[in-house]
């Protein structure tokens, strides 16, 4: 009867929006959670009663709204939630009053649009989504962009190294060194992989579009999702929508 109230960890401390699944089945694995002081295997189920504990804190459910971010990342700044490995971390750059973690990745020589969240059912909506939502790149190289060049980037490359070939996309030149591409796939550091397989090495990326949600804020600063964007993006995600609870919409500069 008491089956139905149980719940897994890691979907656990998503919904508190401690971090996300992936983050919390890493916790688990390194032995920083605990339930009922006991430490847990991944996939272990906890009941309502149940006390939870990430480094000895205990994780309890205290949310009052979920906060849903654009950021947008200067290069140099890593996409990562461990604040005591990387010194430029995106959640020390941001310096958010709530704990927040990164919707996906951005390479720290990279920069552009980035989604945060305190929110982990959608980021693991948009992570399960992450090769069919569109992604928009603009990119500068070290030489002359020719045809051949832009239809064979369209047209999809073997990456040797990740035993994988890139799906269809769509590439349009700007300038003589400059292109657009639109991915629906998340190979780890795609772009740079597919223009080193063509012998062109990236000067400059910039992710400049996430689905729906555009770039539009100077570097370095972030605005929280308008109601019409977190609308839309959960259209675009999934058949359910969830409640949106009224984030606000000014632009906000980071307090580093």
């Amino acid at each position: 009867m008491e089956e139905p109230q149980l719940k897994r960890i890691n979907k656990f401390l998503s919904e508190v929006g401690f971090c996300s699944r992936r983050e919390a089945d890493k916790l688990i694995e390194a032995g920083r959670v605990t339930i009922n002081g006991v430490i847990p295997e991944k996939g272990t189920k906890i009941a309502p009663i149940d006390e939870v504990a990430v480094d000895g804190k205990n994780i309890k459910n205290t949310k009052e709204r979920f906060v849903y971010l654009a950021f947008n990342k200067p290069v140099g700044i890593v996409c990562t939630t461990d604040t005591s490995v990387e010194k430029d971390n995106i959640i020390d750059f941001i310096n958010y009053g709530k704990r927040i973690f990164p919707i996906g990745r951005l390479d720290k020589p990279s920069e552009g649009l980035i989604l945060l969240t305190d929110d982990g059912d959608i980021v693991n909506k948009i992570l399960r989504a992450s090769n069919n939502h569109e992604k928009e790149y603009v990119v500068t190289v070290d030489k002359p962009i020719s045809q051949t060049f832009v239809e064979r980037m369209a047209g999809g490359i073997h990456l040797a190294d990740l035993n994988k070939t890139t799906k269809k996309c769509y590439v349009e030149k700007l300038s003589t060194y400059k292109f657009k591409i639109i991915l629906t796939q998340g190979l780890n550091r795609q772009i740079r992989r597919m223009c080193d397989y063509l012998n062109y090495e990236v000067q400059t990326l910039k992710r400049v579009r996430i689905m729906n949600i555009k770039l539009d804020m100077p570097i370095g600063e972030y605005r929280e999702l308008t109601e019409t964007e977190f609308s839309e993006l959960n259209q675009l995600i999934s058949d359910s929508t969830k409640e949106y609870l009224g984030a606000k919409t000014k632009t906000s500069k980071h307090k580093k």
